[in-house]
């Protein structure tokens, strides 16, 4: 099979290369995919960069790849979940990424079933971007009623996030271009604010919880809107010690993140406020409760642009560049 390959970290962004590999092998759990379509993330780039092989430190040649939409061909003996036939999806588990490629084998657990309406094109841009958003609102604590702010909420993350605080009876406010107003009002945000016209952090306050996709900069603003006693939860800043423990790294990383996060940690104490680094982990049962969600609602992902496995580094670039209006998606 062809497949995407990254021989080495380079904090520069190298090359991937197409190579001819073996089928992959099958555990008992495991169901072997034919895969359809894999979206492309910055989290692909991060981890060319080695920006990442702190928290999973991959063996490298490595596939590439993190989420994929496919037809099982094979089961394990002791997959119960599927068969063949099935049209999944998933966010590939986190020891064992490698969807860049024309087949891949996937724990049964970390796979859900594609809702029919979606294209493989939407379904790729749905797995990785959901389970983030989904897990989000876990660590946040949230009950129904409270009121969230989720930074930059146009992008790829802020489609699949609102729907899914909304389903959670959440009211939901979000910035960014006004370009992006009516879509984002239409997956259900009660509040949009104009970044050019307005600064969040002088018309908000009180929020339960901020979602961060910003990163360091917006990162005092965003706990100046939080309430005491709220939780932020960051994709962009840096781990701390308690997403170390969530991961159930050995103590001398704990200790290194602890010391990484401590900037943060301090930012939120101040005013008795929760800190969260999350990397957003397989969850095929989560997945499934966004299926059912969005097949619920018809909510249609956003595809950007489609390139071949083989402009695999075409799409990477197009990722690294920025400004996308939705998903860059693999064809495989």
């Amino acid at each position: 099979m062809k497949a995407a390959i990254l021989e080495k970290y380079d904090k520069n962004g190298r090359q991937l290369v197409i190579k001819d590999l073996p089928m992959p092998e099958m555990g008992k759990n495991e169901v072997l995919i034919r895969v359809s379509t894999t979206g492309v993330n910055p989290l692909d780039n991060m981890i060319v960069r080695g920006e990442v092989k702190l928290i999973v430190p991959y063996p490298m040649p490595l596939v590439m790849g993190n989420e994929l939409v496919g037809i099982v061909e094979k089961v394990g003996a002791s997959v119960t979940r599927f068969k063949i036939g099935d049209r999944v999806y998933g966010r590939m588990p986190l020891a064992r990424i490698g969807c860049f490629a024309e087949y891949a084998a996937v724990d049964e657990n970390a796979l859900a079933q594609v809702p029919d309406y979606l294209s493989d094109e939407e379904a790729a841009a749905v797995p990785l971007t959901a389970l983030t958003a989904l897990q989000a609102l876990e660590l946040m604590q949230t009950h129904e009623g409270d009121t969230i702010f989720i930074s930059g909420g146009t992008g790829s993350f802020g489609a699949m996030a609102i729907p899914i605080a909304k389903s959670q009876g959440l009211t939901v406010i979000t910035n960014g271009n006004a370009a992006g107003r009516d879509r984002v009002m239409s997956l259900g945000a009660d509040r949009f604010i104009d970044y050019k016209q307005e600064d969040y952090a002088q018309v908000l306050k009180e929020m339960d919880g901020v979602i961060d996709t910003l990163g360091d900069r917006e990162l005092p603003k965003e706990f100046g809107i939080l309430k005491q006693g709220g939780h932020l939860v960051s994709l962009r800043g840096m781990p701390n010690g308690g997403f170390a423990q969530r991961m159930q790294m050995p103590w001398f990383k704990r200790m290194l993140f602890s010391i990484a996060g401590k900037k943060y940690d301090n930012m939120a104490a101040k005013n008795g406020q929760h800190y969260h680094f999350i990397f957003v982990h397989e969850d095929g049962a989560g997945l499934q409760r966004v299926s059912e969600l969005f097949a619920e609602q018809q909510i249609k992902p956003s595809v950007d642009k489609v390139f071949t496995l083989s402009e695999v580094n075409e799409a990477l670039q197009k990722v690294a560049a920025g400004g996308s209006n939705g998903k860059t998606v693999l064809k495989i």
